[in-house]
């Protein structure tokens, strides 16, 4: 609710492609420049204690802006608290992405992104939905008060769990951590490429928050209740295709996450083309389910893979790499999508994210081939074959979370 409320909110006080994607900037920014730190220290100390700071920091971030705008004070600079959020999830993502493991182990880690990439896709069906009605008979603050208050039940929720931590050993230093996760995941392909395949598709193919919105508003002509339509659509799909995984699939498959990614750069293009028609707003609406199908499953498959193959006591680090790629590069993209929808129309923009993700998924596709991965999953990694192990490191399972970005956090 607040992703979208904000992108409109935006919207309507510039009008500016350019400055709804320098929010973006600003949220994603830090990331990039925080990530891999982020993950050493996931891998430090408990992940759940790291969970309570950061997610009651950010709940303290909403209410400011909640109280902002429901007093009339915003200011476009003040929506740069996205800044703020930003340093807070460059601590958070990889923690909690590590942290499902330590809940359900990697036996049943596929299932267990799946259902919780469900739960996350099924608020963006209901989410945006609601926002859209509350915009448009009651304005953007009542989606920022409900956020706000939603952080009460995520700290509770955090403070009742009880799982066994997993921490790697101290006797290495912080610098010497984060580059033996950098060197195992250069020397890895089965993690490598769709981490690569990740960055393409998050940095060039997934800025609805900046696409959907000005789609809404000029090609469609629907305002904030059609903008809603259009990602609560998007939500349908995503976790039609969460839910698939969740009861069709035990282990990640590289070929489907490969034709997945292909299925969604095509169908991006073609719902450019649709609103460069403009095709009626029925057909936008059944392409937003088939792209949100499509990136969901890419997403969680490569989230899944990366994971069973990365051992126990680096898989902090490995998820900050993951997700400083993954978030990190979001400004980029933000920034790019925004440009070019300025300066050549949203639809061509559109189009030309969807042809990057699908020559990457080509690229991945045959750099695998390559490299020799030809299975249909990878094998796991054994914790003792790692020099923490070696020397005595802890040793056990975790799991993963959603994007923050498709996610507006997947």
């Amino acid at each position: 609710m607040q992703s979208l409320a904000q992108s409109w909110l935006v919207l309507s006080l510039t009008d500016s492609a350019f400055q709804l994607g320098l929010i973006n900037v600003c949220q994603f920014g830090p990331t990039l420049l925080l990530g891999l730190v982020g993950g050493v220290v996931a891998d430090r100390i408990p992940k759940r204690r790291l969970l309570l700071v950061t997610q009651t920091i950010a709940g303290g971030l909403a209410t400011v802006l909640a109280l902002l705008v429901a007093t009339g004070r915003i200011e476009l600079w003040h929506i740069s608290h996205a800044l703020g959020l930003g340093v807070v999830n460059a601590f958070d993502m990889p923690a909690r992405q590590a942290f499902v493991v330590e809940m359900v182990g990697k036996d049943d880690l596929m299932n267990a992104v799946a259902l919780n990439s469900a739960l996350f896709n099924a608020t963006r069906i209901l989410g945006p939905a609601i926002a859209g009605l509350l915009l448009a008979q009651m304005g953007p603050a009542v989606c920022f008060i409900v956020n706000a208050a939603s952080y009460g039940p995520v700290v509770g929720g955090l403070a009742l769990m009880r799982v066994r931590p997993l921490v790697c050993p101290e006797e290495s230093t912080g610098i010497e951590r984060l580059r033996e996760g950098l060197a195992y995941v250069r020397r890895t392909p089965a993690i490598f490429l769709p981490i690569i395949l990740v960055g393409f598709v998050a940095t060039f193919g997934m800025n609805f928050n900046v696409w959907v919105p000005l789609l809404a508003k000029r090609e469609f002509g629907i305002g904030a209740g059609g903008f809603g339509l259009l990602m609560s659509s998007m939500g349908i799909g995503s976790l039609a295709g969460a839910l698939t995984l969740a009861f069709r699939a035990r282990r990640p498959r590289r070929p489907v996450m490969l034709t997945m990614a292909v299925v969604f750069g095509v169908l991006e293009g073609v719902l450019a083309v649709a609103g460069a028609i403009p095709l009626p707003v029925a057909v936008a609406v059944v392409l937003m389910a088939g792209v949100g199908f499509a990136m969901s499953m890419t997403m969680a498959i490569a989230n899944t893979t990366v994971q069973t193959t990365a051992p126990d006591e680096l898989r902090g680090r490995v998820m900050s790499i993951y997700m400083t790629v993954f978030a990190g590069t979001a400004p980029f993209g933000a920034l790019a999508a925004g440009l070019t929808a300025k300066t050549f129309g949203t639809p061509i923009s559109m189009a030309l994210g969807g042809a990057v993700v699908l020559m990457a998924a080509v690229g991945v596709g045959v750099g695998g081939w390559g490299m020799g991965i030809r299975g249909k999953r990878p094998a796991p990694s054994s914790a003792s074959a790692s020099p923490l192990a070696a020397a005595g490191g802890v040793a056990n399972p975790r799991p993963s979370g959603p994007s923050p970005r498709a996610s507006g956090d997947d």
